[in-house]
């Protein structure tokens, strides 16, 4: 696929896309947003990790939604952590990104960086399978989560979903973090700390998680009651971009949102779907069928009580760098989203623009 193989290119174009951006944002800068076709603006430069959650973008890079939308759009695979697109997006190295909500992109927000909220990416199912258990070492003999209290658990650090989801489990039980031991724990660390028992339990991600079960390494400790529903991650955009060129990322959003409902309405179960999304995820077909997955909100609405909660939680761990709130929601471009609702439900993705 020559899409798969520019977003393996990613760390050259982040390397070279600060004069690029700055040059078509300054040919841009001369049109009028509210008169621009969407086929007129700059390239968008997705960032994105190679995880089932970001399928939506896949299909609509590969099935042309994005095309069709007009949009010129580059798919470039992320090396690193959420912090990574909050700091590339909002640089301008990058026109735009999933990631994780967090402690960076709070203070990011609070900070005045240029970050736009445009939709909701994934978010953990209502009920079923759990695609980010807390998994418990064999090793450890623990089959009740009320039993970590003073055990090693492992994170993937102190500021995103990672930490906030073994809360909640612990919550869930009557613990707290300050009733354990957190490590840090990369999540390709996780096999082999279960393995070894350096940690008797850790957060874990699909497809980790799987293979882990599978292997006999660990075991669930609870269903996944305790975060169901809990929104994961947020398409965000440079907001120098989005003021500039607003039906582009109309059309692109409208894109993604036709993809969205595409694998809700079974797209899942789609012999070529499956293959593109393996092929960006490096997943055999096999592994990514039978894997729990996060949802998406064929809406693109974000549970703004559910993000609240989150940004308390971080503000409650000293892991917010102001006092107050965050605005979060004042950097939330409903409009976009309305506007791109109504393309996605239309015949033509680029509204004519």
């Amino acid at each position: 696929m020559p899409s798969r193989r520019r977003a393996l290119a990613g760390a050259a174009l982040v390397l070279a896309s600060t004069l690029i951006v700055s040059a078509c944002s300054a040919t841009g800068a001369a049109s009028d947003p509210a008169s621009e076709k969407a086929s007129d603006a700059p390239k968008i430069t997705f960032l994105y990790s190679p995880y089932a959650d970001y399928a939506p973008f896949f299909l609509a890079e590969e099935k042309g939604y994005f095309e069709d939308a007009g949009v010129d759009v580059e798919l470039v695979a992320k090396g690193g952590s959420s912090g990574e697109t909050y700091q590339q997006v909002s640089t301008g190295n990058i026109t735009a990104g999933g990631a994780t909500w967090g402690a960076g992109l709070f203070n990011a927000t609070k900070a005045g960086a240029s970050i736009s909220v445009i939709a909701s990416v994934s978010r953990i199912p209502e009920s079923g399978e759990n695609p980010s258990p807390l998994l418990a070492s064999e090793k450890s003999g623990i089959t009740d989560a009320a039993d970590l209290e003073g055990k090693k658990i492992g994170i993937p650090g102190d500021g995103g979903f990672g930490i906030y989801s073994v809360a909640l489990a612990l919550d869930s039980v009557g613990l707290t973090t300050d009733d354990v031991e957190l490590v840090n724990l990369s999540p390709g660390d996780i096999p082999a700390a279960l393995a070894n028992g350096s940690v008797d339990a850790s957060w874990s991600i699909e497809p980790i998680s799987s293979a882990v079960v599978a292997q006999k390494i660990g075991h669930e400790l609870l269903p996944i009651d305790y975060q169901a529903g809990v929104e994961l991650g947020a398409m965000v955009f440079n907001t120098d971009y989005v003021e500039k060129h607003p039906a582009a990322v109309t059309a692109f959003t409208a894109a993604y949102l036709k993809a969205v409902k595409e694998l809700a309405d079974g797209g899942w179960d789609d012999p070529e779907i499956q293959g593109i999304i393996a092929e960006y995820t490096d997943l055999p077909v096999e592994t990514l069928t039978s894997i729990a997955l996060t949802t998406q909100d064929p809406s693109g609405e974000i549970d703004w009580k559910d993000v609240g909660r989150q940004e308390q939680f971080f503000r409650d761990r000293d892991a917010l760098e102001f006092d107050g709130d965050s605005g979060i929601q004042d950097i939330y471009r409903a409009d976009i989203l309305e506007d791109a609702i109504a393309l996605a439900d239309g015949d033509d993705l680029s509204g004519g623009k």
